[in-house]
Protein backbone atom coordinates (compact mmCIF):
# COMPACT_ATOMS: atom_id res chain seq x y z
CA UNK A 1 0.00 0.00 0.00
CA UNK A 2 1.42 3.29 -0.66
CA UNK A 3 3.09 4.89 1.77
CA UNK A 4 2.95 9.16 2.78
CA UNK A 5 0.30 11.45 1.25
CA UNK A 6 -2.59 10.84 -0.94
CA UNK A 7 -5.13 13.35 -1.83
CA UNK A 8 -8.62 11.36 -2.01
CA UNK A 9 -11.14 12.91 -4.49
CA UNK A 10 -15.02 12.56 -2.62
CA UNK A 11 -17.67 11.68 -4.89
CA UNK A 12 -19.12 15.08 -3.93
CA UNK A 13 -16.04 16.72 -5.62
CA UNK A 14 -14.09 17.70 -2.59
CA UNK A 15 -11.44 16.73 -1.57
CA UNK A 16 -9.16 15.18 1.60
CA UNK A 17 -5.68 15.12 2.86
CA UNK A 18 -5.18 11.88 4.16
CA UNK A 19 -1.92 9.99 4.91
CA UNK A 20 0.10 6.55 5.44
CA UNK A 21 2.11 5.52 8.07
CA UNK A 22 3.58 1.95 8.86
CA UNK A 23 3.24 -1.73 6.83
CA UNK A 24 2.20 -4.73 7.77
CA UNK A 25 -1.33 -6.56 7.30
CA UNK A 26 -3.09 -5.01 10.38
CA UNK A 27 -4.43 -1.95 9.00
CA UNK A 28 -5.72 1.32 11.85
CA UNK A 29 -8.19 4.27 10.52
CA UNK A 30 -7.96 7.08 12.79
CA UNK A 31 -10.29 9.74 13.39
CA UNK A 32 -9.12 13.19 14.47
CA UNK A 33 -11.84 15.10 16.80
CA UNK A 34 -12.83 18.65 17.16
CA UNK A 35 -15.10 18.91 15.31
CA UNK A 36 -12.20 20.68 13.36
CA UNK A 37 -8.96 19.09 14.53
CA UNK A 38 -6.60 17.77 12.43
CA UNK A 39 -4.63 14.44 11.90
CA UNK A 40 -1.84 15.14 13.83
CA UNK A 41 -1.60 13.34 17.43
CA UNK A 42 -1.63 10.51 14.84
CA UNK A 43 1.02 10.87 13.02
CA UNK A 44 3.64 9.09 15.32
CA UNK A 45 1.36 5.90 16.04
CA UNK A 46 2.86 3.55 13.98
CA UNK A 47 6.28 4.17 15.30
CA UNK A 48 4.90 3.51 18.73
CA UNK A 49 2.91 1.28 18.06
CA UNK A 50 6.09 -0.72 16.23
CA UNK A 51 8.08 -0.34 19.89
CA UNK A 52 5.21 -2.16 20.72
CA UNK A 53 5.70 -5.12 18.75
CA UNK A 54 2.86 -4.68 16.53
CA UNK A 55 3.43 -4.01 12.38
CA UNK A 56 0.63 -1.61 11.47
CA UNK A 57 -0.45 0.20 8.96
CA UNK A 58 -1.88 3.52 10.40
CA UNK A 59 -4.50 5.60 7.91
CA UNK A 60 -4.86 9.33 8.95
CA UNK A 61 -6.82 12.46 7.30
CA UNK A 62 -7.89 15.29 8.17
CA UNK A 63 -12.13 15.66 7.18
CA UNK A 64 -13.41 18.53 5.21
CA UNK A 65 -13.45 21.39 6.63
CA UNK A 66 -10.26 20.59 8.43
CA UNK A 67 -6.72 22.11 7.92
CA UNK A 68 -4.99 19.85 5.19
CA UNK A 69 -8.56 19.10 3.52
CA UNK A 70 -10.84 21.15 1.54
CA UNK A 71 -12.48 23.57 2.88
CA UNK A 72 -16.39 24.44 1.96
CA UNK A 73 -17.24 28.01 1.98
CA UNK A 74 -19.72 27.46 5.20
CA UNK A 75 -21.10 30.67 5.10
CA UNK A 76 -23.35 29.60 2.59
CA UNK A 77 -26.84 27.91 4.24
CA UNK A 78 -26.99 25.33 1.76
CA UNK A 79 -23.43 23.81 2.11
CA UNK A 80 -23.50 24.43 6.27
CA UNK A 81 -26.34 22.37 5.57
CA UNK A 82 -25.53 19.90 3.62
CA UNK A 83 -22.17 18.79 5.37
CA UNK A 84 -22.24 20.29 8.92
CA UNK A 85 -24.41 17.47 9.81
CA UNK A 86 -23.31 13.90 11.81
CA UNK A 87 -24.76 12.15 9.17
CA UNK A 88 -22.05 13.69 6.59
CA UNK A 89 -19.29 13.18 8.59
CA UNK A 90 -20.03 9.31 9.30
CA UNK A 91 -20.76 8.34 5.54
CA UNK A 92 -17.47 10.18 4.66
CA UNK A 93 -15.50 8.02 6.86
CA UNK A 94 -17.33 4.74 5.12
CA UNK A 95 -15.95 6.43 2.09
CA UNK A 96 -12.43 7.07 3.13
CA UNK A 97 -12.26 3.68 3.69
CA UNK A 98 -13.67 2.24 0.60
CA UNK A 99 -11.35 4.73 -1.26
CA UNK A 100 -8.53 3.57 0.47
CA UNK A 101 -9.47 -0.26 -0.04
CA UNK A 102 -9.44 -0.95 3.66
CA UNK A 103 -11.51 -3.64 4.99
CA UNK A 104 -11.50 -6.25 8.83
CA UNK A 105 -9.99 -3.17 9.91
CA UNK A 106 -9.46 -1.18 13.66
CA UNK A 107 -11.31 2.18 13.75
CA UNK A 108 -10.12 4.40 16.23
CA UNK A 109 -11.23 7.92 16.97
CA UNK A 110 -10.58 10.66 19.35
CA UNK A 111 -13.11 12.63 21.36
CA UNK A 112 -15.66 13.73 18.29
CA UNK A 113 -13.78 11.10 16.41
CA UNK A 114 -14.86 8.76 19.08
CA UNK A 115 -18.31 9.38 18.51
CA UNK A 116 -18.34 8.58 14.75
CA UNK A 117 -16.53 5.10 16.13
CA UNK A 118 -19.52 4.56 17.64
CA UNK A 119 -22.45 5.69 14.67
CA UNK A 120 -19.71 3.52 12.56
CA UNK A 121 -19.66 0.51 14.72
CA UNK A 122 -23.42 0.47 14.63
CA UNK A 123 -24.35 1.54 11.03
CA UNK A 124 -20.83 -0.31 9.17
CA UNK A 125 -19.67 -2.37 12.12
CA UNK A 126 -19.66 -5.62 9.31
CA UNK A 127 -16.29 -3.99 8.68
CA UNK A 128 -14.23 -3.73 11.45
CA UNK A 129 -12.41 -6.08 13.25
CA UNK A 130 -12.17 -3.83 16.15
CA UNK A 131 -13.46 -0.84 17.44
CA UNK A 132 -11.20 1.75 20.14
CA UNK A 133 -13.35 5.08 21.90
CA UNK A 134 -10.60 7.22 22.91
CA UNK A 135 -12.11 10.00 25.20
CA UNK A 136 -15.58 10.05 23.98
CA UNK A 137 -19.13 9.67 25.84
CA UNK A 138 -22.58 8.11 24.42
CA UNK A 139 -24.15 11.25 25.35
CA UNK A 140 -23.24 14.59 25.98
CA UNK A 141 -25.92 15.44 29.24
CA UNK A 142 -22.98 13.36 31.19
CA UNK A 143 -20.12 15.24 29.53
CA UNK A 144 -21.92 18.52 30.31
CA UNK A 145 -22.25 17.90 34.13
CA UNK A 146 -18.58 16.20 34.76
CA UNK A 147 -16.95 19.96 32.39
CA UNK A 148 -19.34 22.06 34.84
CA UNK A 149 -17.96 20.16 37.75
CA UNK A 150 -14.54 20.23 36.42
CA UNK A 151 -14.19 24.06 36.19
CA UNK A 152 -15.97 24.68 39.83
CA UNK A 153 -13.25 22.50 41.19
CA UNK A 154 -10.35 24.36 38.81
CA UNK A 155 -11.62 27.71 39.37
CA UNK A 156 -11.92 29.98 42.02
CA UNK A 157 -16.16 30.84 42.42
CA UNK A 158 -15.73 34.18 40.73
CA UNK A 159 -13.74 33.13 37.42
CA UNK A 160 -16.79 30.41 37.25
CA UNK A 161 -19.10 33.20 37.51
CA UNK A 162 -17.59 35.26 35.16
CA UNK A 163 -17.39 32.44 32.44
CA UNK A 164 -21.01 31.53 33.21
CA UNK A 165 -21.81 35.62 33.03
CA UNK A 166 -19.97 35.74 29.45
CA UNK A 167 -21.60 32.56 27.98
CA UNK A 168 -25.22 34.19 29.01
CA UNK A 169 -24.14 37.02 26.82
CA UNK A 170 -22.54 35.23 23.98
CA UNK A 171 -19.45 36.97 24.94
CA UNK A 172 -16.48 34.36 24.37
CA UNK A 173 -13.81 36.99 23.04
CA UNK A 174 -12.14 38.49 25.58
CA UNK A 175 -9.37 38.21 27.40
CA UNK A 176 -10.36 37.24 30.96
CA UNK A 177 -12.43 34.58 29.66
CA UNK A 178 -10.58 33.21 27.21
CA UNK A 179 -7.58 33.47 29.72
CA UNK A 180 -9.50 30.34 31.65
CA UNK A 181 -10.63 28.58 29.38
CA UNK A 182 -6.43 28.31 28.68
CA UNK A 183 -6.15 27.07 32.68
CA UNK A 184 -8.35 24.52 31.95
CA UNK A 185 -7.01 23.79 28.61
CA UNK A 186 -3.55 23.02 30.74
CA UNK A 187 -5.13 21.12 33.54
CA UNK A 188 -7.71 18.84 31.25
CA UNK A 189 -6.99 18.67 27.21
CA UNK A 190 -3.48 19.13 26.70
CA UNK A 191 -1.88 18.91 29.88
CA UNK A 192 1.57 17.74 28.49
CA UNK A 193 1.17 21.10 25.68
CA UNK A 194 3.66 19.30 23.39
CA UNK A 195 5.20 22.11 21.35
CA UNK A 196 5.87 19.78 18.48
CA UNK A 197 2.31 20.19 17.47
CA UNK A 198 2.43 24.04 17.96
CA UNK A 199 1.57 25.96 14.58
CA UNK A 200 2.60 30.04 13.94
CA UNK A 201 -1.71 30.28 12.87
CA UNK A 202 -4.47 28.06 13.89
CA UNK A 203 -5.05 25.10 12.45
CA UNK A 204 -8.98 24.62 13.79
CA UNK A 205 -11.62 24.65 11.63
CA UNK A 206 -13.19 27.19 13.49
CA UNK A 207 -16.86 26.92 11.71
CA UNK A 208 -16.60 22.90 11.74
CA UNK A 209 -15.91 23.60 15.97
CA UNK A 210 -18.63 26.53 16.32
CA UNK A 211 -21.34 24.58 14.53
CA UNK A 212 -20.98 21.28 16.64
CA UNK A 213 -19.32 22.38 19.85
CA UNK A 214 -19.13 26.13 20.59
CA UNK A 215 -16.69 28.24 21.70
CA UNK A 216 -14.14 25.68 23.47
CA UNK A 217 -14.50 22.12 25.24
CA UNK A 218 -16.40 23.70 28.37
CA UNK A 219 -19.09 24.73 27.06
CA UNK A 220 -21.68 22.94 24.06
CA UNK A 221 -23.55 25.79 22.15
CA UNK A 222 -23.64 23.39 18.71
CA UNK A 223 -25.58 20.67 17.42
CA UNK A 224 -22.97 17.87 19.94
CA UNK A 225 -25.99 19.23 22.57
CA UNK A 226 -28.04 16.43 20.51
CA UNK A 227 -25.50 13.44 20.91
CA UNK A 228 -26.94 10.84 22.78
CA UNK A 229 -26.59 7.11 21.41
CA UNK A 230 -26.88 5.37 24.76
CA UNK A 231 -30.26 3.10 24.20
CA UNK A 232 -27.76 1.99 20.71
CA UNK A 233 -24.33 1.03 22.43
CA UNK A 234 -25.57 -2.25 22.99
CA UNK A 235 -25.62 -3.03 19.59
CA UNK A 236 -21.84 -2.46 18.85
CA UNK A 237 -20.86 -6.34 18.83
CA UNK A 238 -17.22 -6.22 17.80
CA UNK A 239 -14.21 -5.83 20.28
CA UNK A 240 -14.20 -2.34 21.28
CA UNK A 241 -11.24 -0.62 23.55
CA UNK A 242 -12.77 2.73 25.85
CA UNK A 243 -9.41 4.70 26.70
CA UNK A 244 -9.85 7.44 28.97
CA UNK A 245 -7.52 9.74 30.56
CA UNK A 246 -7.63 10.08 34.48
CA UNK A 247 -7.59 13.65 34.36
CA UNK A 248 -9.85 14.73 32.02
CA UNK A 249 -13.18 16.45 30.40
CA UNK A 250 -14.73 13.20 29.83
CA UNK A 251 -16.43 11.50 33.19
CA UNK A 252 -14.82 8.39 33.75
CA UNK A 253 -18.35 7.16 35.02
CA UNK A 254 -19.49 7.26 32.13
CA UNK A 255 -16.89 5.09 30.61
CA UNK A 256 -17.90 2.96 32.83
CA UNK A 257 -21.17 2.08 32.06
CA UNK A 258 -20.29 2.18 28.39
CA UNK A 259 -17.85 -0.47 28.71
CA UNK A 260 -20.49 -2.44 30.99
CA UNK A 261 -23.07 -1.88 28.43
CA UNK A 262 -21.18 -2.57 25.12
CA UNK A 263 -20.84 -6.48 24.83
CA UNK A 264 -17.32 -7.20 24.22
CA UNK A 265 -15.75 -3.98 25.72
CA UNK A 266 -12.55 -3.34 28.01
CA UNK A 267 -11.88 0.05 29.80
CA UNK A 268 -8.56 1.16 30.00
CA UNK A 269 -6.91 4.70 31.77
CA UNK A 270 -3.61 6.70 31.66
CA UNK A 271 -2.56 8.02 34.94
CA UNK A 272 -1.58 11.63 34.57
CA UNK A 273 -3.43 11.63 30.95
CA UNK A 274 -5.81 14.32 30.10
CA UNK A 275 -8.32 14.80 26.74
CA UNK A 276 -4.96 13.79 25.00
CA UNK A 277 -3.49 10.76 26.76
CA UNK A 278 -1.92 9.80 24.24
CA UNK A 279 0.60 12.60 24.18
CA UNK A 280 0.19 13.28 27.78
CA UNK A 281 1.15 9.46 28.91
CA UNK A 282 2.12 7.93 25.68
CA UNK A 283 4.15 4.74 27.17
CA UNK A 284 0.92 3.64 29.22
CA UNK A 285 -1.47 4.70 26.24
CA UNK A 286 0.57 2.58 23.45
CA UNK A 287 0.53 -0.31 25.41
CA UNK A 288 -3.30 -0.35 26.51
CA UNK A 289 -3.36 -0.14 22.77
CA UNK A 290 -1.07 -2.86 21.59
CA UNK A 291 -2.42 -5.16 24.06
CA UNK A 292 -5.64 -4.88 22.87
CA UNK A 293 -4.98 -5.31 19.32
CA UNK A 294 -2.64 -8.21 20.03
CA UNK A 295 -5.08 -9.68 21.72
CA UNK A 296 -7.53 -9.34 19.13
CA UNK A 297 -5.00 -10.28 16.38
CA UNK A 298 -4.25 -13.62 18.32
CA UNK A 299 -7.90 -14.70 19.48
CA UNK A 300 -7.55 -14.00 22.81
CA UNK A 301 -9.58 -11.41 23.31
CA UNK A 302 -11.66 -10.94 26.71
CA UNK A 303 -13.35 -8.47 28.00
Amino acid sequence: MKQGTTILTLDNGYHLWTNTQGSGDIHLLCLHGGPGGTHEYWENFAQELKKQGLDVTVHMYDQLGSFYSDQPDYSDPDIAAKYLTYDYFLDEVEEVRQKLGLDNFYLIGQSWGGALVQMYALKYGQHLKGAIISSMVDNIDEYVTNINKVREDALPADAVAYMKECEAKNDYDNDRYQGYVDILNAGYVDRKQPPAISHLISTMATPVYNAFQGDNEFVITGKLKEWDVRDQIKNITMPALITFGEHETMPLETAKRMAQQIPHARLVTTPNGGHHHMIDNAPVYFDHLATFIRDVEADEYKD
